[in-house]
């Protein structure tokens, strides 16, 4: 070989390893900003944005989401980790911790010389036998009456009992058929308001309050429209109205508009939600029949109600159709009323899908979206154990976890072997974090629970954060789902694999305004 093409490999090689570092690098920093927040014992993290407000929380998805971050790999971990909080709510912080130490770990094993494929290899390998025996420890939740389901909630909610209590409330009252369906999320009933009660509402809480101060604050029972449109007469442009033609069918066309509003009243309906806005013919008709109208219903509120209530959302000109018709397309419900005081409508107890609310209460404004960030927490937590089943928390499963990965390893020829040992030490990060955050050695607690944990038998042994000494996760009620441990497993490896693929990083070219403008109408 000439010296000129040793070179240019040589060059080759240096900018493989660049791209490599600069990669690691962002993962390690994302990381880093997050895994001090992890176990009972982590800190809050501050955001703060270029106009001073402020943000404090500890919540792993919230802080990768409000961080200003610019780099593509960095950027690559935050939507991981934003898909599985999507997916199960929770353990994002785990997932990053983890793929920090997977990105670092094959880092350091290529620097040394073995094959990126070898080290991807070993680690897709790691993952799968983790995740198999991870499924081997998984406890089946049987009923929603196990009190593990109180402590999984606990443990979620950073020991906010109040939180926790709600989360299982509403487990209950939504039912474990309905929790087992893929499509429905519990951390989704949830809302925070300043000035509220902490309680699990039978029904649905729409932000609005009745269009006018003469309309009725109280209804029972109730007969619902809703309309998936504006309670508006039908429209004509200028140039219609301008004829003689066009005006009489302008008024032909109020005269109508004010009928079918008529008879809505007709029918008994006492409650119309509307998406959209309200004429003044329409408000004044509905007003005098003791009507609540709430308009401009977010459409999501508007189809939980309908939903609730059993009612069909209908287009303005559905309401063109004769009263037996119409009839079909009524929902009903027990109760509406005005809270005044939190200025939205509660609809209570409706004929169609059970629903219900999770009201969490706040001091003030400023902790709203704390308490809201909790409760979801703990309400993904429930539903994923009872999904799923649960494990032992407090990092002791993946303790285990990585000792049985260590024997497989054994197992294993050339240098993939090498890619498997970056799996255990990311097995073994969340334990040493969560200990490292209680104030203690991770290096000294991390060999007294491995040991402990052979000598006994039991893959539950962990150490308690109060007092550092080693303790049965299961005996003091510290859960993990496993669904959370297995998405988390998933996602960093994900990650890992990704970044450590990257060969090259090349600018991609500027597009001018032209080509801006026609790439947008095309996407």
């Amino acid at each position: 070989m000439s010296i000129k093409q040793q070179a240019a490999q040589n060059s080759e090689v240096d900018e493989s390893m660049a791209a490599l570092l600069t990669n690691a690098n962002a993962i390690r920093a994302i990381a880093q900003a997050v895994e001090g927040t992890i176990g009972p014992k982590g800190l809050d993290t501050m955001l703060v944005d270029q106009f001073g407000e402020v943000v404090i929380t500890n919540d792993g998805v919230t802080i990768l989401d409000m961080m200003d971050i610019n780099h593509p790999a960095a950027r690559m971990l935050i939507k991981i980790a934003k898909a599985q909080q999507e997916e199960v709510g929770d353990g994002t912080t785990t997932a990053t911790i983890m793929a920090g130490s997977l990105v670092n770990g094959g880092v350091e094993q290529v620097i040394k010389g073995v094959p990126v494929v070898k080290v991807i290899e070993g680690i897709k390998n790691g993952i799968h036998k983790a995740l198999a025996v991870l499924t081997d420890k998984t406890r089946k939740i049987r009923d929603l009456d196990d009190p593990v389901l109180q402590n999984v909630a606990l443990v979620a909610s950073r020991e906010n009992k109040d939180i926790a209590e709600l989360a299982v409330q509403a487990a209950k009252l939504m039912g474990k058929e309905k929790l087992a369906d893929p499509v429905f999320k519990l951390a989704g009933i949830v809302r925070a308001q300043a000035g509220a009660q902490n309680q699990v509402v039978s029904g649905v809480i729409l932000d609005k309050e009745p269009l006018n101060a003469e309309m009725p604050k109280r209804l029972t029972p109730l007969k619902v429209l809703a309309l998936d449109d504006a309670l508006e007469p039908e429209e004509l442009g200028d140039e219609a109205l301008a004829t003689e033609a066009g005006f009489t069918r302008y008024l032909q066309y109020q005269e109508e508009f004010k009928q079918n509003v008529k008879k809505i009243t007709e029918l008994g309906v006492n409650l119309v939600l509307v998406d959209r806005g309200v004429h003044e013919a329409a408000e004044e008709i509905l007003t005098d029949a003791q009507v609540m109208v709430l308009s401009r219903v977010a459409n999501k509120e508007l189809r939980l109600a309908a939903e609730l209530t059993g009612a069909k959302p209908i287009k303005r000109t559905g309401l063109k159709k004769d009263r037996e018709d119409l009839m079909k397309y009524l929902g009903e419900a027990r109760e509406a009323y005005l809270d005044e005081k939190l200025k939205h409508v509660r609809i209570l107890d409706g004929r169609g899908k059970a629903l219900a609310t999770l009201l969490v209460g706040a001091s003030t404004e400023e902790v709203v979206g704390e308490r809201e960030r909790i409760a979801k927490d703990a309400a993904s937590a429930v539903q994923a154990a009872i999904q799923g089943g649960i494990v032992p928390g407090g990092g002791t499963v993946e303790l285990a976890i990585a000792r049985y990965v260590e024997e497989a390893r054994k197992e294993v020829r050339g240098m993939a072997a090498y890619g498997m040992d970056c799996v255990i030490d990311a097995l073994k990060k969340p334990f040493s974090q969560i200990v490292l955050n209680a104030g203690f050695n991770p290096l000294e607690k991390l060999g007294d629970v491995t040991a402990a944990q052979v000598e006994s038998g039991l893959d539950s042994l962990g150490i308690d954060c109060d007092t550092g000494e080693v303790a049965d996760m299961f005996k003091k009620g510290v859960f993990d789902p496993t669904l959370v441990k297995k998405y988390a497993l998933q996602a960093a490896g994900e990650v890992a694999e990704a970044i450590l693929r990257i060969d090259t990083i090349i600018k991609k070219k500027e597009r001018n305004s032209e080509e801006r403008s026609a790439l947008e109408k095309f996407e």
